[in-house]
């Protein structure tokens, strides 16, 4: 039965050419990657959260984002350029995250079993180093996709095998901790070895770096260094290699900045939602259910509408991006007003689907915006800083949750109002700007 379940699993993993172009090897190590950051979670969970009553949860949550988020807040700008200067390893890099949290997790198992405070340091590590991870998956993607497949569809595929993994790993995980609070970690520390080991089975292409230079997140493109007459003779191709600054940066273009924006707005919703919702239901459940009850419908809605917006975008294509990314902006600020103004149990969980069906999906559309109109030469260097940027906007959103009053109308009408003005932002970029179509549009300088 495991034989033929591992020849299915690996049957999906490698349709379309992935099997051949080494994307069902990328697909394989996302998915052990998110079983073990889930395990690290519910052992987390389960110290930080469950273990103690809600407002000394709230504190030692609070404490968690300070000790954790605040230095990572610092150290997360400095990943995406650190591994521009990696091309050549990025293999290496993958596989050093995962032993990293391999160590960090067997660590992490001694310091719950003593209550010992360098939980929270380890616990910065393991978070850095699975965003490290995060931002070389991305830059790895357009290595390995198929040449049938787009970009859009290949990050579709990973993504969706990463929630799958996540989903077993809760119950592997709760079954863990019925040993012990450690267990987890343990259970994570094996996961982590294995990874370890895979990531060296990646194709070679994926230290392949011909040809790639850094980008920068800026709206508008430098002016053209030269600038001919019209009547003039077009300069030789020796000519214009001459005039040509060396080294000048390439900017990722209009479009892929207001994808940007209403991705991050959307990604603080998810953090914010996370962590005001996870307290909320605990002190004051709503429809008449238990605070068990409450908080496992909220994540089975939230890792419902992720899994979904994962598999509409492998439907998705790259016309229309950037309406697809205002539209989900749309949905997600509506479902929050609706939440605010009918505050019960059905539109809390509403709100929690939503805002996972638009991030995933707006997500992907944003993905599609930067194969569409970023250089092949700066597309890698742009998933690393946009990767950054997206973790960074949950650990704000996240922050909010913390600080707001637990009082659910409050809680969503500002949530509400805040994806308001981002989509009134994104919506004035998208009038000036226009939906183009499929074909590339780099900006290149």
């Amino acid at each position: 039965m495991v034989h033929g379940t591992g020849r299915r699993i690996r049957k999906a993993t490698s349709a379309d050419g992935a099997g051949e172009s080494g994307l069902a090897k990328l697909i394989e190590l996302h998915a052990l990657n998110s079983f073990g950051d889930m395990l690290i979670t519910i052992a987390l969970a389960s110290t930080i959260f469950f273990s103690v009553p809600t407002s000394e949860a709230r504190g030692r949550v609070a404490l968690y984002l300070l000790v954790t988020m605040a230095p990572f807040a610092l150290l997360a700008p400095v990943i995406g350029p650190l591994l521009d200067r990696l091309p050549h390893g990025r293999r290496a890099a993958m596989a050093m995250a995962m032993l990293t949290r391999a160590v960090l997790a067997w660590t992490m198992a001694g310091s719950i079993a003593d209550g010992n405070l360098t939980l929270y340091p380890e616990a910065l590590g393991c978070l850095v180093a699975s965003k490290a991870y995060g931002v070389v998956r991305s830059v790895v993607v357009p290595r390995l996709k198929p040449a049938r497949v787009t970009l859009v569809k290949a990050n579709s595929r990973v993504t969706l095998a990463g929630l799958l993994a996540t989903g077993l790993a809760a119950g592997v995980g709760g079954l863990l901790h019925l040993a012990g609070p450690s267990w987890p970690l343990r259970g994570a520390f094996l996961v982590f070895v294995i990874g370890t080991l895979m990531a060296f089975h990646l194709p070679h292409q994926v230290d392949s770096a011909k040809g790639e230079q850094r980008a920068v997140l800026h709206a508008n493109p430098p002016a053209d260094p030269y600038t001919e007459p019209a009547d003039s003779a077009a300069p030789t191709q020796g000519e214009e290699a001459a005039l040509r600054p060396k080294g000048t940066l390439r900017t990722v273009g209009p479009a892929v900045i207001l994808g940007l924006r209403a991705v991050a707005a959307l990604r603080g919703l998810s953090g914010f939602l996370t962590l005001f919702l996870a307290f909320l239901l605990r002190v004051a459940p709503v429809g008449g259910v238990s605070p068990t009850v409450g908080l496992g419908l909220l994540a089975v809605a939230a890792g419902g509408g992720n899994a979904l917006g994962s598999v509409f975008g492998s439907w998705l294509r790259s016309r229309g991006s950037e309406a697809t990314i205002t539209a989900m902006l749309l949905l997600a600020t509506g479902a929050a007003a609706a939440a605010a103004i009918w505050y019960n149990l059905v539109t809390v969980l509403a709100v929690a689907a939503v805002a996972g069906i638009a991030a995933s999906l707006a997500k992907l559309a944003l993905d599609s915006l930067i194969q569409r109109d970023v250089p092949e030469a700066v597309r890698t260097s742009t998933f690393a800083r946009s990767e950054t940027l997206m973790q960074l906007c949950w650990v704000v959103g996240g922050a909010i949750g913390i600080l707001l009053p637990l009082n659910g109308t409050l809680g969503l009408s500002v949530a509400a109002a805040i994806l308001g003005v981002a989509l009134l932002w994104t919506v004035l970029a998208l009038v000036r700007l226009g939906v183009r179509g499929g074909a590339p549009h780099p900006r290149v300088a």
